[in-house]
Formats: C-alpha cells, sequence, structure tokens
C-alpha cells in the first residue's frame, strides 16, 4: 500500500481544494490529509482564516477522498507524521516548490499544479470590502492604518479628528482625513473609535444609529448605564459593538490563558498584573479631557483582562486606592485596585505618572507563570515550578502586537453578524462598573 500525505488550510473549500485532493489520492492507495489549527495559522501568519478547524475538516471530509484527516499544530510536525504513518509520499501545491524539499530525506515529494484563477484568499477578497473609519485622537491610529494591510477585506476610508499631531507625516497630510463626523460615517461600513472616554457614548451612539458598526478602545463607556443604552442599541441596529483590548490577542497572550486554563498551575490562588507608563502629567493640567485619559481608563481594562479572565467577574470585595492630580479629581496618577474571591485574590497596579516593573504574576498550587515586562505585549513567557528543572519558557511571534488579529476578529464579527470577540461582555461590563465606581469615589481612598 502507497501512503500519500497532504496538508493544507482548505478555508472555505473550493474546486481547486478539490482537484488537488484528487490528484493527490491518485499518486497511491491512502490518503492522510493534514488540517492546520487555528493557532498554527496564526502562528505562521495566516490570519484571515474564515471558517473553524471543525468546519474545514467536515468539509475535507464531505469530498469523500481522504482515508483518513489529522490536525496539524506545530512546526516540525511533518516529519513526525511522516514517521509514524509509514508514508511513502508528500504532496503540496507547486506554490510551494523547493519549500519541502528537506523531506525527501524520509519519503518523496511531488509538488503538484495548483488550479488557476481560484484561492480561498480570492474568495475572501471577493466579498464586499468593509470601509473603516477611525475616530479620534491617538498614536494608535497609525499602527491600526498599517495593520490593516495586513486584514484581507478592510480598508481605511476616513480618519476623524480635530488633531493631526498624533498622526505620522505621510497620514495626516493625506485626503482621507476629515473633521466632520457626519462625512466620515456617510464614507464607512464600520468605526474604530480611539476619543477619550468620555467622548465614547456619543460617538458610538451616533455610529450605531447610522447601522455602522463600532470597535472602540476599552472602555466603551464610562458608566453601566451608557453601556447598557449602546448595547440595545447595537442589537436593535444589528450592528457589531466590540471591546478594542488588543492585548486579548496577542499570540503569547491567548497560549497563557489557555495554559493557565488547562489546570498547568494548578489552582489558581493569586494575579498580580502591573501596568505603568511615566507621563508628562504637568502639561496635561490646562488641556482638555479629550486629549488625557486617566490612568485607569489607559491601563485598567488591560491589567484587569487577566483577572476577570481566569478568576471571573463575581468577585467578592474589591479595594480600591487612587493618587489624583492635583487639581482634577477625574484624573488619577495611579490607582491600586484589590480583588478577593473565594479561593484567590488579584491585584492590578496602573500608573500614568508612577513607574513599576510592568510584569504579570500568576500563581498556582503548582507552579506560576511569569510574564517580564512589558508583558500586555510580550511574545515570551514561563511556566515555574519548585524544581528549576521542571521550568518550561514559550515563545511566540508578536505581530501587531495582537492588533491584526483584533480586526480580523471584528471583520468576522462582521461577515457573521456574531461576536467573534476574544472579550466576553460580563468583562465588558465588570471593567466599566469599576471605572463608574472610581468617578463616583465609590469603595475609593485617596492618598
Amino acid at each position: 500500500m502507497v501512503k500519500v500525505i497532504t496538508y493544507g488550510t482548505y478555508d472555505l473549500l473550493h474546486y481547486g481544494h478539490i482537484r488537488l485532493l484528487e490528484r493527490a489520492k491518485a499518486l497511491g492507495d491512502y490518503l492522510i490529509v493534514g488540517v492546520t489549527a487555528e493557532n498554527f495559522d496564526r502562528a505562521r501568519g495566516k490570519i484571515n482564516v474564515q471558517q473553524s478547524l471543525m468546519e474545514r475538516i467536515d468539509a475535507v471530509r464531505a469530498t469523500g477522498l481522504a482515508d483518513e484527516i489529522i490536525v496539524e499544530e506545530y512546526e516540525g510536525q511533518k516529519i513526525d507524521d511522516i514517521k509514524r504513518y509509514n508514508v511513502d509520499i508528500f504532496t503540496v501545491g507547486s506554490d510551494w516548490v523547493g519549500k519541502f524539499d528537506y523531506l525527501n530525506e524520509y519519503c518523496k515529494v511531488v509538488y503538484l499544479e495548483r488550479t488557476q484563477g481560484v484561492s480561498s484568499s480570492e474568495l475572501r477578497s471577493e466579498k464586499r470590502e468593509v470601509r473603516l473609519g477611525i475616530v479620534g485622537e491617538s498614536f494608535l491610529a497609525n499602527k491600526i492604518i498599517h495593520e490593516s494591510s495586513f486584514v484581507n477585506g478592510l480598508s481605511i476610508s476616513r480618519i476623524y479628528t480635530t488633531d493631526r499631531f498624533f498622526l505620522s507625516e505621510s497620514i495626516a497630510s493625506s485626503d482621507i482625513i476629515t473633521e466632520n463626523y457626519d462625512d466620515l460615517l456617510e464614507n464607512c461600513d464600520a468605526v474604530y473609535i480611539l476619543s477619550h472616554p468620555s467622548e465614547h457614548f456619543s460617538l458610538i451612539k451616533k455610529a450605531l444609529i447610522n447601522k455602522k458598526h463600532v470597535l472602540c478602545e476599552s472602555p466603551i463607556a464610562i458608566n453601566i448605564k451608557d453601556w447598557q443604552t449602546l448595547s440595545k442599541i447595537a442589537e436593535e441596529e444589528q450592528c457589531v459593538l466590540m471591546d478594542g483590548i488588543k492585548t486579548a490577542y496577542s499570540l503569547a497572550y491567548y497560549h497563557l490563558i489557555l495554559l493557565v486554563k488547562s489546570g498547568r498551575i494548578g489552582d489558581i490562588v493569586s494575579i498580580d498584573a502591573t501596568c505603568t507608563s511615566m507621563e508628562d502629567l504637568n502639561k496635561r493640567k490646562s488641556e482638555k479631557l479629550d486629549t488625557a485619559w486617566n490612568s485607569l481608563c489607559s491601563w485598567g481594562p488591560i491589567a484587569l483582562l487577566p483577572v476577570f479572565q481566569l478568576l471571573g467577574t463575581e468577585y467578592k470585595h474589591k479595594f480600591m486606592t487612587s493618587r489624583l492630580m492635583d487639581g482634577r479629581e477625574d484624573f488619577d496618577e495611579f490607582t491600586n485596585v484589590s480583588f478577593v474571591y473565594e479561593h484567590a485574590v488579584a491585584n492590578i497596579k496602573v500608573g500614568k505618572a508612577v513607574k513599576s516593573e510592568g510584569e504579570l504574576i500568576i500563581s498556582g498550587t503548582k507552579g506560576y507563570i511569569y510574564v517580564p515586562a512589558p508583558w500586555w505585549k510580550t511574545d515570551y513567557f514561563e511556566l515555574r515550578f519548585e524544581n528549576p528543572a521542571d521550568n518550561k519558557r514559550y515563545f511566540y511571534q508578536l505581530e501587531g502586537e495582537g492588533l491584526r488579529y483584533e480586526l480580523v476578529s471584528f471583520l468576522k464579527s462582521i461577515e457573521n453578524r456574531k461576536s467573534f470577540s476574544y472579550i466576553e461582555q460580563s468583562i465588558s461590563c465588570a471593567v466599566i462598573k469599576l471605572i463608574e465606581d472610581f468617578y463616583n469615589k465609590k469603595e475609593l481612598m485617596l492618598i
């Protein structure tokens, strides 16, 4: 029996895929098809996959061509699979000519001509392009524009801002800049809002009423009532309303969360997350709120993310301590929040006028996870145990700090009319509730 193996993503399975599988099948007596897992696709930069792993496996199975289907999950697996299944022929499309010659040491390598004029990328790009408008004053706008170029089916149509200082020179001088919000809404299908949190409610409400999908840099609102109102409008207008916390989409962070939930460090007992940055706040005293984010709004959603994702939002008690800027009751230079859960505790420190080690430590009954500064955009973390010989280090590619994957999730949510956000609504609500308590000075001690 001649065994043949081939691999692919098989997203939006089409005639070209089927022809390739037919020719692979004809090379031998038994065809093994490896379907790449989402995480492996992400690790190698393939971020616009539209279908889940199970949907893609089912599509391959439905062709009736595969005698066996396996999942490709890691670099180097092809050699392992060839040995494990006693494969005689490895085959793949001709666009990979030369790439897999090293496998000739283990079996025969055959490159098959692809069917011209059809590909999953072309099918994805044929969908109506979503025009994205960017709203607000933030250096992040430059990154969004750059990262959107990696996302098929998404283009930047307008930037609404009253201050071009935050934009790169080439962008600031482009014709997509507008100082009229209505002009932006008329020329986009969705908006990414970067403005000050105090402006989020009015900007989001107007966008949703105009049937525009919204991705908003967290927090979406600064009080629960506004958040509930916006959520209701989004549901009525059938629009996507999504939190923007790019850390949630970072490959290293995403894998870290899965690792902790798998029980590798036992039961979680403590989480400590620190996010700080130094900023000349003296010049902010005379400025409007629309240019200055306080510490809790700037860093709170990020620092709270691992706490709420791993321990949940139903804590028993919280204690909040802040140091305010002179003359600004709404602006914290530093805030510490401690949470008490049924069987665990958590502590976050955020600051824009205080510098500390921006690390994340998750302590468990078997071991702990250490993420060095700046943990919110890391490509590396460590799993540590009592016996150092058992420690393990994890490295992942850091591409766009998670922003491009956040944009992909937003686009998929728009196309499928269901949420692909990595941030649950309960977490959005809990973040906003804590920020509302700060503004209302509820359970807040000042230092």
